[in-house]
């Protein structure tokens, strides 16, 4: 993880973010980033994220998130600050 100052943040994204690899993209891009946390499908067919790692990584993942994938449409977007957890990996969340 990169040095500085840790954060977590929870983002959920609305639009048509599920059957289009946003899961799979999402922790591709955490990974390469450095970023922990997780990523699921929620049941009213938004995706949540929650990214843990330093401001500059995390908000890069947020932008990536903001897009999406190719296939992705996204809708709307709502983040909130959460406590730091410490996780250790990014995983996607069934």
């Amino acid at each position: 993880m990169n040095q500085g100052e840790i954060i977590r943040v929870r983002f959920q994204i609305t639009g048509l973010v599920q059957g289009v690899n946003f899961r799979s993209s999402t922790c591709r891009e955490a990974e390469r980033l450095g970023v922990v946390g997780f990523v699921r499908n929620e049941p009213d067919g938004s995706v949540r994220i929650e990214a843990e790692g330093s401001r500059e990584a995390v908000e890069e993942l947020l932008a990536f998130a903001a897009h999406g994938p190719s296939h992705a449409r996204v809708d709307r977007t709502e983040r909130e600050m959460i406590p730091v957890l410490r996780e250790h990996s990014f995983r996607i969340l069934r």
